[in-house]
């Protein structure tokens, strides 16, 4: 298995069109990329990441108009499972 395909099951992260939601402030968001990517967890240790980019979903909005955000998620961190809850369905 890939390093890359490591951090995505070991994190559990949404694939791309799923939807998910703030834990902080209750909004909706749709994954609109992902891509596989190096991180810096020191001066001169690389690990895989996974970089997925969100766009906040708001009724009459087309999809890729108005709020994105992206975020890099290692297996060292536990950001994507303190911030973000996958919405069934």
């Amino acid at each position: 298995m890939k390093e890359h395909d490591e951090v995505e099951l070991q994190k559990k992260l949404p694939r791309v069109g799923q939807t998910v939601r703030s834990k902080k402030y209750g909004t909706l968001w749709r994954v609109m990329e992902k891509r596989e990517v190096w991180q810096n967890i020191d001066l001169d240790h690389l690990v895989p990441a996974i970089y997925l980019s969100f766009w906040q979903i708001k009724e009459g909005v087309v999809p890729g108009v108005g709020k994105l955000l992206g975020y890099i998620y290692t297996a060292h961190d536990n950001t994507f499972e303190a911030n973000w809850e996958i919405v069934k369905g």
